[in-house]
């Protein structure tokens, strides 16, 4: 069966009776910054509240406010509900891509951040929505749903309150037959609920000593670093870097957990800040995605070539090894790779770990 393709809700009028439920004041939740300018350039109200849960679409929408002499505030926190429970109607528009159990999440924390007898209301880009119907109906009792130019907008009233309820994950992992890691996920962070395989494969391959400063770049959760905390003991360093704050929060928890002393979390769109020391760090871990063009990629590459000491390594896993070696070529990096789990980790390597290579490489494929 061929999927429907979506509109965008950037380039359709608000439906009429979604503009007319309004009132302020109110939140926008989520939602690409075109779809959220479109949403406020058609409202009577325009001192929305903005929630993104990273700082490079909340940077991206703050510019194309200001473009548009829009006056709303936007918030970046790592939950919806960190907003507190003070708007009287809230906006979801949910991205065209967006994983079923974010928008479960979102249903559930937007409930609290509205006050007494608060609308909450959802534009989506689907013509049907299998979703949102019945979990807006559990929450709220009852929905309303409105079919228009190709998209829905649903809304539900709060008539009582109810107790939190939090989306989270934990999953449990052990690489190279050594100790056994536990690692807290919620949606809307890279990898819920499980342990990647190119993280699994990066640190399988990654080649550290005790006592050495650590860049995880595009931190997710905190596994990466953390792991490699093991293995640079308390005299080391991790540094976990990321733009979605929900990520920073559970790399806290995590690393905590896992028995981290000596860490810091930068967030960060740019991986630049007072706390990323040009030629400061000794190996930089990174495992990008594959959208956006390889911009996010080549971000990493290139801060990460600026931060490494000169004796450093960068090892980055990919399945796009042929760009990703051209983009490591271009700036500096002398390019090795060594596959595994379907994966290339591609590896600029510094004295240390052309010594230890082979060291940290003892790998079960059957390992859970």
């Amino acid at each position: 069966m061929a999927k429907k393709k979506l509109v965008s809700l950037s380039k359709i009028y608000p439906p009429k009776s979604l503009l007319e439920r309004i009132r302020p004041p109110f939140a926008v939740i989520m939602g690409s910054p075109s779809d959220v300018v479109n949403l406020l350039h058609s409202s009577p109200y325009k001192e929305a509240v903005c929630y993104q849960m990273d700082l490079f679409q909340a940077e991206r929408l703050q510019q194309m406010l200001l473009d548009a002499n829009i006056p709303a505030q936007v918030r970046v926190e790592p939950d919806l509900w960190d907003l507190g429970p003070n708007f009287a109607s809230a906006v979801y528009l949910p991205a065209r891509s967006c994983e079923r159990e974010l928008k479960t999440d979102i249903l559930e924390q937007g409930f609290h951040i509205l006050n007494p007898s608060g609308q909450f209301l959802v534009w989506s880009a689907q013509s049907e929505d299998s979703l949102f119907p019945d979990a807006m109906r559990k929450l709220y009792k009852k929905v309303h749903i409105h079919q228009d130019q190709g998209t829905t907008f649903l809304w539900s009233q709060k008539l009582e309150d109810r107790p939190r309820k939090r989306h989270e994950v934990t999953f449990q992992c052990k690489i190279n037959q050594k100790e056994s890691f536990r690692f807290l996920s919620r949606p809307g962070t890279f990898s819920y609920g499980q342990f990647d395989a190119g993280s699994r494969a990066l640190c399988e391959v990654m080649s550290l000593r005790p006592g050495q400063n650590v860049v995880d770049l595009g931190c997710g959760c905190g596994t990466n670093g953390i792991y490699a905390s093991k293995i640079t003991g308390p005299e080391g360093k991790i540094t976990f870097v990321d733009s979605n704050l929900r990520s920073l929060d559970l790399t806290k928890i995590n690393a905590i957990a896992n028995g981290l002393t000596n860490f810091e979390t930068v967030a960060t769109s740019s991986v630049s800040g007072p706390d990323l020391i040009p030629q400061s760090f000794d190996i930089a871990l990174a495992n990008p995605p594959y959208f956006a063009n390889h911009s996010i990629a080549l971000l990493f590459i290139q801060r990460s070539f600026e931060l490494l000491k000169r004796t450093g390594s960068f090892f980055l896993v990919t399945k796009q090894p042929n760009e990703m070696v051209e983009l490591m070529t271009q700036v500096g990096y002398v390019v090795e790779g060594a596959e595994t789990r379907g994966y290339t980790v591609l590896m600029h390597r510094g004295p240390a770990a052309r010594e230890d290579m082979g060291a940290t490489t003892d790998t079960d494929p059957d390992e859970d």
